[in-house]
């Protein structure tokens, strides 16, 4: 065995270089909180070649005085913490110390700084033992130049310069966001990349995120036992293919944790299926003291007191967000007012067209009927098909104090109902929003005891060996669903009574779907394991079907169900229930005022 030594300090700091310094991306990370942490209100980054030639980050802070900076450039120097105290109570970016050294081993590195009353700025190279005059107005600059110079083998691993800037861009946008009163600027090869200005959180999420993100989010503000969870949501219609849309903060700084994102995900669970990713911006602020931030040389993880308390306050939170009804929601968004004097109302023209004699057809023998008032009442709630329907709608807006979603025109092909509401054209999925209705009635009526009809001709109907055993094996578990199913014969099952809400349904097609949901799974866990899964199934197969002709006071009755429903923005498969084309949009569509 060689020797035990003492490795040199060179060396110690090209290690811990490792791991603090990956890529360009780490050292801008690593800078911008310093510079955060100075107190500035204004931060310019200037990028050369992906960051690999130079980085140079100029900040307004509190700035560094003569004699502290050379001690800045040592290993484990900071002004942040003091004692194990103020480690366990870390209420700062940076406070291990050990960034600019480790830097500073693997590239050349200037700082100049201007502390606060100083007659003028000092400057010191790394590697030299005291500062010369310099000539800066305030704050900090930082220059880090020729990264991995010195360390061939770390350089080579390097990706392009694109590749490199992008990494950049996402760890500055990453700080930004969380930092709304602060005011960033990036460039890169001399070019402005993103420049954004102070103001608050909505309009920097709109900066960094997109007009399109916020359109699509739900504001979520929820405080609790000295917890607050704040940003937004995004509905699954923006949901994402990748995470690139994905920003939870905890006390300011940027995390990866898996305990939050098995809460986030438990949270978009019933909205949300398939391959895609939701979109969110979300800040969690706790006592620092109940957050551990020193666990990884990066801090993107952190470890938690109360780990759980944690997991269920921002399931909770998020989940009831996301869960508001439209109604709600319609609510608390500001009121859309138009400052334009009323147009005069012309003498309206009679047009030289008249309706066929024959009523219309659609790729049919047989003419279009009318529906019956009242065909579908049993879908909705009576005192729904009792709301009045205004007989004359404004041209400028509809009345919508208490119907966010407008009333009712017609129905579009029997699949959509269209509808004005006070900002234009309304759109609704009928088949859809009728399914995430019934679906979150089906689990309210699990909750508690299920409303049964008894059906005057039970439905037989020819059943497999692995149907009837099944329907035997979980007698339990249908009879708390509302189901009484019997057997009629050697191959035969007889439906007696189904769920109230699922009376008006194909009862042979619900049963057989509801039996090979069951057949696979022990009753003790159906209910409890797939419960949403099962509530699903029975909800698609009782929604109203497509080519179902709706009467407008059955029409008006779903468009405010769907306003007192909770998570009624999507289906149960993630997919949109309606959407909306404001007045703007459809001038586009019709090239208005061009």
């Amino acid at each position: 065995m060689p020797t035990i030594r003492r490795l040199p300090e060179l060396l110690i700091n090209q290690i811990a270089a490792g791991e603090v310094v990956e890529r360009p991306a780490s050292v801008l990370k690593e800078v911008l909180e310093n510079s955060l942490d100075a107190g500035s209100r204004a931060i310019e980054v200037q990028l050369q070649q992906g960051g690999v030639k130079q980085i140079r980050i100029a900040d307004d802070g509190c700035g560094i005085d003569k004699d502290e900076l050379g001690i800045a450039l040592e290993r484990h120097a900071t002004s942040k913490i003091a004692s194990l105290d103020d480690l366990e109570c870390v209420a700062t970016m940076g406070f291990r110390g050990e960034a600019l050294a480790s830097i500073a081993s693997v590239a050349r590195v200037t700082l100049t700084s201007r502390a606060q009353g100083s007659p003028h700025a000092w400057r010191i190279h790394a590697g030299e033992t005291s500062p010369s005059p310099a000539a800066l107005n305030s704050g900090t600059v930082v220059e880090v130049s020729d990264l991995y110079w010195n360390v061939p083998a770390r350089r080579k691993f390097l990706k392009s310069e694109g590749t490199e800037f992008g990494h950049c861009d996402d760890a500055f946008r990453r700080i930004a966001l969380a930092r709304p009163e602060v005011a960033f600027q990036l460039q890169h090869n001399g070019r402005v990349s993103l420049r954004l200005a102070t103001g608050d959180m909505r309009r920097r999420c709109g900066d960094i995120l997109g007009e399109e993100f916020l359109e699509h989010a739900r504001v979520i503000d929820v405080e609790a036992a000295g917890l607050r969870l704040s940003g937004f949501a995004a509905l699954p219609a923006y949901a994402r293919a990748s995470r690139d849309a994905q920003y939870f903060f905890v006390n300011g700084r940027f995390v990866r944790d898996k305990l939050i994102q098995h809460a986030l995900r438990e949270a978009y669970a019933d909205i949300l299926h398939g391959s895609k990713h939701p979109a969110f911006a979300l800040f969690l602020e706790l006592d620092p003291s109940g957050v551990d931030v020193n666990v990884h040389p990066a801090k993107t993880e952190v470890r938690f007191r109360e780990a759980r308390a944690i997991h269920q306050f921002v399931y909770h939170a998020v989940s009831r967000g996301l869960a508001a009804t439209i109604g709600t929601v319609a609510a608390t968004a500001p009121r859309i007012e138009t400052h334009a004097p009323p147009m005069p109302q012309p003498e309206q023209i009679r047009l030289a067209v008249e309706e066929p004699r024959t009523p219309y057809h659609f790729g049919s023998d047989s003419p279009v009927r009318s529906p019956s008032a009242g065909s579908m009442a049993e879908f909705f709630r009576p005192a729904a098909l009792n709301t009045p329907m205004p007989q004359t709608l404004p041209l400028a807006a509809a009345d919508t104090e208490g119907a966010p979603l407008g009333y009712a025109l017609a129905q579009l092909h029997g699949v959509y109902v269209l509808a004005q509401n006070a900002r234009g054209l309304i759109l609704v999925d009928m088949h859809a929003a009728h399914e995430r209705i019934l679906y979150e009635k089906l689990k309210n009526v699990l909750d508690g005891a299920p409303s049964t009809q008894h059906l005057l001709i039970p439905a037989v109907f020819g059943a497999s060996a692995k149907e009837m055993a099944c329907a035997e094996a979980q007698r339990d578990t249908l009879d708390r669903i509302g189901f009484e199913i019997a057997a009629a014969g050697p191959a035969e099952l007889a439906v007696r009574s189904v769920p109230t809400l699922l009376a008006r349904a194909d009862i042979v097609a619900l049963t057989r779907a509801l039996l090979s949901e069951l057949v696979d799974y022990p009753a003790s866990d159906v209910v409890s394991a797939r419960r949403n899964e099962l509530l699903a199934t029975l909800a698609c197969h009782g929604a109203v079907r497509a080519n179902r002709s709706l009467t407008l006071p059955e029409m008006n009755a779903l468009l405010r169900e769907m306003e007192a429903t909770e998570r009624a923005d999507q289906c149960n498969h993630g997919r949109p229930t309606w959407v909306q084309l404001s007045m703007s949009d459809l001038d586009k569509l019709f090239l208005r005022g061009r």
